[in-house]
């Protein structure tokens, strides 16, 4: 890509998370469940008779949501438009392969944050004030750049059928979310828990969250940090470049 065209690319990668949003996002469906999986997930455990209180149970709530939510519809753009063959009119636009997917993971980032701060706010409504919002909006704008990365990389086999997609990311996302610290806490996992909670960018976002609401954490605060915006930069650049890859064979 020219370094000249970059402003222009970045407006054209906005008018096409734009798009995203109007056609994809403001759905009931999606809407219904990026909050609801999240929540059904949090009262079976809440109500399963394990002891936690709600300074570890909230944190885990807002991690589930924005990583629920913001991987929720990305997986499946890029077969939706090619099943629709609205993929092709795109790709024929003066528009790079890196700008679609950045679009794409705009408007999921955006989706997920705003879903996630209703969240936080139940979170508030119940009595757990925020002690570090600072850093809860730096591990809300990190994380779902970070699972929007995720979402849109899980798309990247050139299959034009959604359903092929999505199942290929359940597979994948509901592991992460029973190995990442959310209803066990990272002290009191196995020893073989730890090394696979440590390679889920949802642990670090989680920890994090315990952070800012509670003051307790496993990790440093600034590995916490570095960590989620290291995964966040890899899936990104992993995403824009196997997507450029396989989208001739998408059309």
């Amino acid at each position: 890509m020219n370094p000249e065209s970059l402003p222009e690319q970045a407006r054209r990668a906005w008018a096409v998370a734009k798009k995203d949003i109007r056609i994809y996002y403001l759905k009931g469906p999606v809407l219904i469940f990026g909050v609801f999986m999240p929540v059904f997930l949090f009262l079976a455990f809440y109500m399963g008779g394990r002891d936690l209180p709600l300074a570890f149970l909230i944190p885990g709530l807002v991690g589930m949501t924005l990583f629920f939510s913001a991987t929720a519809v990305s997986p499946a753009i890029f077969p939706w438009e090619g099943s629709a063959k609205t993929l092709e009119r795109l790709a024929a636009c003066p528009i790079s392969i890196e700008a679609i997917v950045l679009g794409d993971m705009i408007a999921s980032a955006l989706f997920g944050i705003g879903i996630t701060l209703i969240t936080v706010l139940i979170g508030v409504g119940v009595g757990l004030p925020v002690l570090h919002v600072d850093i809860l909006f730096i591990a809300l704008f990190l994380g779902a750049c970070c699972f929007s990365a995720l979402g849109t990389l899980l798309a990247v086999p050139p299959t034009n059928v959604p359903s092929n997609i999505m199942m290929l990311s359940s597979l994948l996302k509901f592991p992460l979310v029973f190995i990442s610290g959310i209803f066990v806490p990272l002290a009191e996992m196995p020893r073989w828990g730890l090394p696979l909670a440590a390679i889920s960018p949802l642990t670090y976002f989680c920890d994090l969250a315990r952070y800012c609401f509670s003051g307790a954490h496993y990790f440093p605060v600034t590995l916490d940090i570095g960590l989620l915006a290291l995964f966040a930069v890899v899936l990104s650049i992993a995403t824009m470049y196997f997507h450029r890859k396989t989208m001739p064979r998408r059309l």
